[in-house]
């Protein structure tokens, strides 16, 4: 058996001019050269698993999947960018809005007592579930219920006292909404 550093150092010096020639068609020669790379760490990682009477479909194989798997991430990274595009966009037009809205429920929950604070909070900005906030004030999830109706009643009275038009149960905060 040949030793594999000769075995891999024959099959690149035979083989790389016609895999970059199939990467380049495929893919161009800008990415030709890394997708050759890609293929031939792949080889020595496996050269044992290269079939001796097919290496070269064996190396075209690998290539392939290379661009394969540099086109699926190249669509979810400019998913994710459009997608990105998007959010940002979208708060852009709703930012001076969102920062009114913002204001006025921080001035009108500011102006409730640290209770009906603590009840609002609780599960909007802290992420509770409704168990767990009313494990947290030592009470079932019914009368848990029943105080953030009243916590929320009282916000909304707040809010309006202070000019907002803004419902408690429209905003969010921190992507949650707060009531």
């Amino acid at each position: 058996m040949p030793d594999p550093h000769e075995r891999f150092t024959v099959l690149y010096d035979t083989y790389r001019p016609r895999v970059y020639a199939y990467a380049a068609g495929r893919a161009g020669h800008q990415l030709a050269e890394e997708v050759v790379s890609e293929t031939f760490l792949v080889a020595w990682r496996r050269l044992d698993d290269i079939p001796a009477h097919a290496e070269l479909p064996w190396l075209f194989r690998v290539a392939r999947n290379v661009l394969r798997d540099d086109f699926r991430q190249t669509v979810r990274r400019q998913a994710l960018e459009a997608e990105l595009r998007t959010w940002v966009e979208e708060a852009a037009l709703d930012a001076g809005e969102q920062a009114t809205e913002r204001v006025a429920v921080l001035r009108a929950l500011a102006s409730l007592s640290e209770s009906d604070k603590e009840l609002l909070t609780l599960t909007t900005w802290h992420g509770l579930s409704t168990a767990e906030a009313a494990e947290v004030l030592g009470c079932t999830k019914a009368v848990f219920f029943v105080r953030l109706h009243r916590a929320r009643r009282r916000l909304r009275t707040a809010m309006e006292a202070g000019g907002s038009a803004t419902s408690p149960q429209s905003v969010t905060v921190p992507g949650r909404r707060l009531a």
